[in-house]
């Protein structure tokens, strides 16, 4: 769920989704469409009243999952071996699986252009916007914990917000709270593509935001919003007393099980990892964003996990393991977005599958869990390089979900790619 724009344009930590954007993640950001880029420019957003936002239920869980046998499994690496071409990836890691049916853990291509490494499945990797799972969860622990509410104005704790005092926390969740996209900033796009090494500060990122006007009044419409994930990772750590890598490092991360999965301080990337590859430089030629610095993403797309760890995290992240069973419910509330799509709070349900993806230079993933059959589907590559507007993490899970769960698609429509 992302928008991004070639040029002096940056593509945040990200999901993938367009028009009406589903996002444009930490990873991915420039150009939503005509009306956007007038407020890109300067324009004045027209006020717009709140209004009560529908709650659909979430696409309901029907066909039959089907057993991982070796038939299948070769018609899914026949599928995969066709994206990779058609898109040009350079490495993939995909595994999925489901209780009593098997499970599908496969690795194709290379994790280095020059070396000719292969992708494996134990490699590390940058998540992008898979990172809003995270801190959305911090946030919501807080939530059962009585610290914080949802309802709570984003003011109370984080001065210098525009329409401050009627932000809600549930608004930044849920991407509805009018507030500019930082990554979307052409200065901001110019400072980090032309020293990708460099760090930022969250303040740096949010005065990115602050100077354009908002886009509409809170609660009005769906946007996707780096701002707002910066902005909830301030709450964390203003609650909590401790740096949000900390806390996330100790209260979700280690609380989850997960052993491969880091909020990092800076650029530092645990071996071993694939070399990460984007076109999102100031010439358009592709570079190796590997060392590239995440901190520009922070709380919306700075963090690492694994294959393993993210199969782990795409139950945890569904069902709500560690959070209260109301809390959760609130967090699975989606808004439409898109035909067969909606987000929630830091969250979004395509066609049935629960989760999230992420992208930013160099890396993409998509982590996703379909309840019913209980299947987990977890995709991972070394290139963010749109295919015809298309991210190629979706087109792998697309291409992977007509064959096992042909009543649930994971589709999100091509985005437009302007400039390169």
């Amino acid at each position: 769920m992302r928008t991004r724009r070639h040029s002096a344009a940056v593509a945040a930590a990200a999901l993938v989704l367009a028009v009406s954007p589903l996002g444009a993640g930490a990873g991915a950001a420039y150009a939503q469409g005509a009306a956007y880029g007038a407020y890109v420019a300067g324009a004045a957003a027209p006020a717009r009243p709140a209004v009560t936002v529908p709650v659909p239920a979430p696409t309901p869980v029907t066909g039959e999952f089907p057993r991982l046998t070796p038939s299948v499994a070769r018609e899914l690496d026949s599928a995969i071996r066709k994206v990779m071409a058609e898109a040009k990836v350079p490495g993939v890691i995909v595994a999925l699986s489901a209780p009593g049916k098997g499970t599908y853990v496969r690795s194709f291509g290379v994790a280095d252009q020059e070396t000719g490494m292969p992708m494996s499945p134990g490699l590390n990797t940058r998540i992008g916007s898979e990172t809003k799972t995270f801190t959305v969860t911090a946030l919501l622990q807080l939530v059962d914990q009585g610290r914080v509410g949802l309802d709570d104005p984003i003011g109370k704790y984080v001065e210098g917000v525009p329409n401050g005092d009627r932000i809600t926390l549930r608004e930044l969740a849920g991407m509805r709270s009018g507030l500019f996209n930082y990554s979307a900033d052409e200065d901001f796009g110019k400072a980090f593509l032309a020293d990708p090494r460099r760090p930022f500060t969250p303040q740096q990122l949010l005065a990115y935001s602050f100077k354009h006007p908002v886009l509409f009044e809170p609660n009005a419409e769906f946007d996707y919003s780096n701002t707002n994930l910066i902005l909830l990772g301030l709450v964390v750590e203003k609650v909590t007393g401790q740096r949000l890598d900390d806390y996330i490092n100790r209260e979700v991360v280690a609380a989850a099980g997960l052993k491969h999965t880091l909020f990092p301080v800076g650029a530092e990337f645990p071996a071993p990892h694939a070399q990460g590859y984007t076109d999102q430089t100031l010439s358009g030629k592709t570079a190796n964003a590997t060392d590239w610095n995440p901190s520009w993403g922070w709380a919306a797309g700075a963090m690492i996990s694994n294959l393993s760890d993210l199969r782990s995290w795409a139950k945890t992240v569904a069902t709500g393991t560690l959070l209260k069973p109301a809390t959760q419910a609130e967090r699975l509330k989606v808004v439409p977005s898109l035909p067969g799509a909606g987000y929630g709070l830091g969250i979004f349900n395509v066609q049935g599958w629960i989760g999230h993806n992420g992208s930013l230079p160099g890396y993409q993933s998509l982590t996703v869990y379909l309840p019913g059959p209980q299947a987990t589907l977890v995709v991972l590559l070394n290139t963010d390089t749109d295919y015809r507007g298309s991210a190629p993490s979706t087109l792998f899970g697309q291409a992977i979900t007509r064959i096992v769960t042909p009543d649930h698609v994971f589709s999100l429509p091509a985005q437009p790619v302007t400039g390169h």
